[in-house]
């Protein structure tokens, strides 16, 4: 899924003007002619997710400066910038002043557009990341710093939002690497808990003579090493959260003693002569189906029901393959400022690529491939080069698109395409041949196939606009990549992959 960029310009032919080149350059546009609408598109309740805006700063009732205040006021942190036929420095210091990330003058050419939104979003990113990392350290991250547009994950943050203001049992499955922590902590993050603790212990990292310890404390001498009291991290939660990583890996006898404290909210040390009182709220998780644990006699029954009050599922990445676009541009931002690496984005073809593997490791894996990339690389963009290690990977076998072998450059302006990421220029047009060598009228299955594999590479892996523009829809997108072989689309052929 691309970036989406919202315009706002009471001109109707500058207004169009702009949109044609925003969308030149690979972005989805959502335009509105004044600024009362501008604002309306940012705040209502069911409003699409807008990245940058490109605001005209004289219009009739509320102006662009006027938008730029309401846009502070209401505390967003998506990008403008702003464009006006009047290029005083004046106006300049006002609309930086007032928050504008850059400014235009009309008639604003399609490369300095170009840059300006590259800069733009590349910065946000950077901007979000870093406030997402702040926000886990203090213990104050929320679900605006998850970063998804997929639909497969609208009833996950659905769901999670609503256990946020209750204190109800949360378990969350999913495959290692979904972010099953950080739903967890922006749980935490949402609630009435916010400002107690959030301590989260790894269940399987633990040994089992351990486990009690460091679950529920001991007391000085209670076992030959502990010189120390030591409370135990349902204390330490006290009032907060805790969360119980891969939870399925705790020892049967330790399930036991988690059960009772659950039960009568309170926890008895090792070696201790009676029970603490303990207010809690359990957040658990595991990589395992937690039933299939039950069946098969490694996991209590009861305890399964008192965690398993309030199921959430992440899907795996590869089944929200709209998402990668948006954490590949946040990773690099991240990444390429850590590193102090000048990258100002991602090929085409990398991109397209990125896009279709299985990821396995999921959002973890993508992560280390990025910051790989990163520091490997030599030039100011990343390309499928700088991804070796993926291609060889047994779960990223994958076909990837590319256009016809009939094809000529195309005479005209080099235009880079963006999306969520500035992408390489692709100056290809396809010619569908109608023969076979043999003479013979080719099947039109085997035209329409060669029809889409042409349009993922010309849109750079943008499912969703592909699926547009070919007037299909994108589950029928994908369901005629499934009967054409090309496996990694959450298809039939990508699960036969496994």
């Amino acid at each position: 899924m691309a970036a989406s960029i919202l315009i706002a310009d009471d001109d109707a032919v500058a207004r169009r003007l702009v949109e044609n080149m925003v969308q030149k350059c690979g972005y989805e546009t959502i335009v509105v002619e004044s600024g009362d609408a501008a604002i309306s598109a940012l705040t209502a309740p069911d409003a699409a997710a807008i990245d940058a805006v490109i605001l005209d700063l004289v219009m009739p009732g509320l102006d662009g400066m006027g938008v730029l205040t309401k846009i502070r006021e209401a505390g967003l942190s998506v990008p403008v910038i702003v464009q006006t036929a009047h290029g005083g420095i004046d106006n300049v210091i006002s609309a930086m002043r007032a928050g504008a990330a850059d400014f235009v003058v009309k008639p604003v050419g399609v490369e300095r557009l170009q840059v300006s939104l590259r800069n733009a979003l590349n910065a946000s990113a950077l901007k979000g990341e870093l406030q997402r990392i702040r926000h886990s350290r203090e213990g104050r991250l929320t679900f605006s710093d998850i970063i998804t547009r997929s639909e497969a994950m609208t009833g996950v943050m659905r769901a999670a939002q609503k256990a946020a203001n209750s204190s109800i049992p949360v378990l969350i499955e999913g495959e290692s690497g979904v972010g099953k922590e950080m739903f967890a902590r922006a749980i935490h993050g949402s609630g009435e808990r916010k400002a107690k603790p959030f301590v989260a212990v790894n269940c399987g990292a633990i040994p089992d003579n351990l486990v009690e310890s460091i679950l529920f404390g001991h007391e000085k001498g209670a076992f030959t090493g502990a010189t120390e009291r030591h409370a135990g991290k349902f204390v330490e939660a006290h009032g907060g959260t805790l969360f119980l990583d891969e939870v399925s890996e705790l020892p049967l006898t330790a399930q036991v003693k988690l059960l009772r404290a659950l039960q009568e909210g309170a926890v008895e040390a090792v070696g201790g002569r009676k029970p603490v009182k303990v207010d809690v709220r359990i957040i658990s998780a595991t990589n395992r189906k937690l039933l299939d644990r039950v069946k098969q006699g490694h996991f209590r029954e009861d305890l399964f029901y008192r965690l398993h009050v309030l199921p959430l599922t992440i899907p795996s990445l590869k089944s929200r393959r709209e998402d990668i676009p948006h954490l590949l541009r946040h990773f690099l931002a991240r990444f390429a400022a850590e590193e102090n690496r000048p990258i100002s984005g991602v090929t085409g073809e990398a991109v397209a690529h990125l896009a279709q593997l299985d990821w396995p490791g999921n959002i973890r894996q993508l992560e280390n491939a990025v910051y790989r990339a990163v520091v490997m690389s030599e030039g100011d963009q990343l390309g499928l080069d700088d991804f070796p290690l993926l291609a060889s990977h047994p779960h990223s076998e994958t076909e990837i698109p590319t256009a016809p072998l009939m094809i000529e450059p195309v005479a005209g302006p080099t235009v880079v395409s963006g999306g969520e990421i500035p992408i390489a220029p692709l100056p290809l047009a396809g010619s569908l041949s109608m023969l076979t060598s043999t003479g013979d009228v080719r099947a039109l299955e085997d035209m329409e196939n060669e029809i889409i594999r042409f349009a993922i590479s010309h849109y750079r892996g943008q499912m969703s606009e592909v699926a547009r523009r070919l007037k299909i829809g994108r589950s029928t997108l994908y369901r005629k990549l499934d009967e054409a072989g090309v496996p990694g689309h959450g298809g039939k052929s990508g699960e036969e992959t496994h």
